[in-house]
């Protein structure tokens, strides 16, 4: 039996944490086949998504996908997003929260790819850079994430 990832609990508890602070969470995602979103927002190959309880309806974070429903131009669509593809959790208002590596699908030949040696793995291009110094003040523009290793 493998071991289910971090990655979801931690989604949640920043969340939850935004929440309670009274900031607005966000979800930067990297759209590929199984990301269900509205494909004019989505900018590069990515989609930033506020789901705040007062933008969503019907939140569920589970341990491999999340799903909501939200309007976008007054128009309610429902979004699926995999967990693997969520590169950062924040608060918009101070920018504060976490990066992550985005998985990649597991192709259907898993079994012979598990054979093979594994080869050295670069870091996926979508994530964003360090940003050089930390958001000033709340509310003064589009936030950033800095990366720590």
């Amino acid at each position: 039996m493998s071991e289910i990832s971090t990655k979801p609990y931690i989604l949640r508890a920043l969340y939850e944490w935004c929440v309670d602070n009274g900031h607005t969470p966000h979800l930067a995602v990297k759209v590929d086949s199984r990301t269900q979103v509205p494909s004019e927002y989505v900018k590069n190959g990515e989609i930033t998504l506020n789901v705040a309880p007062s933008a969503v309806h019907k939140l569920q974070m589970g341990n491999e996908l999340i799903e909501f429903s939200a309007r976008f131009a007054g128009v309610a669509r429902q979004i699926s997003v995999p967990v693997g593809n969520v590169y950062a959790v924040y608060a918009r208002e101070t920018g504060h929260g976490m990066t992550f590596d985005v998985d990649s699908p597991k192709p259907v030949t898993q079994a012979v790819a598990e054979a093979e040696p594994a080869a050295p793995r670069e870091a996926p291009a979508a994530l964003p850079a360090p940003a050089r110094e930390p958001p000033n003040k709340p509310g003064g523009g589009k936030p950033t994430l800095r990366r720590i290793k």
